[in-house]
């Protein structure tokens, strides 16, 4: 029976499979970089907010502590977003004519508040509490980035799921003594490798096989 196909067909064939395969790879691979990308998470995109709100001067310029705008942070899964009131215990007596805070002293007036856009939103399916993380020794910096280097405030992190897995799998790489927990210039000693080993247990933090079951952040 003579040829149909001619020889180089089977070379044709084989480099087309292969580069099917490659093409599909790389397809996957570049969706994937889209996803974790700040075009789907949003991540490092600041926000318009009624008042465009410095945490490097207030924070690293002023040194006022996280928790004193931010006052439910260890008693509550939410970190309450600061009230007007809290804005004016400082502006009734500095910057009280700047333009820039006319809002701030309208809302006050007027006894309205602000509406802030939230920068940090989880979808309503996944539940998360920042106390308990406050309370295990996970430090502001771990999740929002460094604050105090913000002149406008960003997400930091995807917040996908894989970054809240890759903390819940090895919870020893990023917790931090509890009186550290605010301090944005923290840095891990050096010279005490098996610091977060001893904080785990110190801090009674949950296996790995509890901090990765599906009910622990989906209820």
């Amino acid at each position: 029976m003579p040829q149909i196909f001619h020889r180089s067909a089977n070379t044709i064939a084989r480099v087309s499979i292969f580069g099917a395969v490659f093409f599909i790879a790389g397809l996957l691979g570049l969706v994937a970089e889209v996803n974790r990308s700040p075009w789907m998470t949003t991540a490092r995109v600041t926000r318009d907010q009624p008042i465009q709100f410095s945490h490097e001067r207030h924070v690293a310029g002023n040194g006022i502590d996280c928790r004193y705008c931010h006052t439910s942070v260890e008693e509550s899964a939410f970190a309450n977003i600061p009230s007007t009131k809290i804005c004016m215990n400082c502006h009734s007596q500095i910057w009280t004519n700047a333009p820039i805070l006319e809002p701030v002293r309208a809302s006050f007036r007027d006894n309205k508040p602000l509406q802030w856009t939230r920068v940090h939103d989880l979808p309503d399916f996944v539940y998360f509490n920042h106390s308990i993380h406050v309370k295990k020794g996970v430090g502001c910096a771990t999740c929002h980035g460094p604050v105090d280097e913000m002149p406008l405030m960003y997400q930091h992190a995807t917040l996908q799921m894989s970054w809240c897995l890759d903390c819940h799998r090895n919870p020893a790489k990023y917790v931090r003594p509890r009186n550290q927990v605010y301090n944005m210039a923290w840095e891990r000693p050096s010279d005490d490798p098996g610091l977060g080993a001893r904080l785990v247990k110190e801090y009674k933090i949950a296996s790995v096989e509890e901090l990765t079951n599906c009910s622990t952040c989906h209820r």
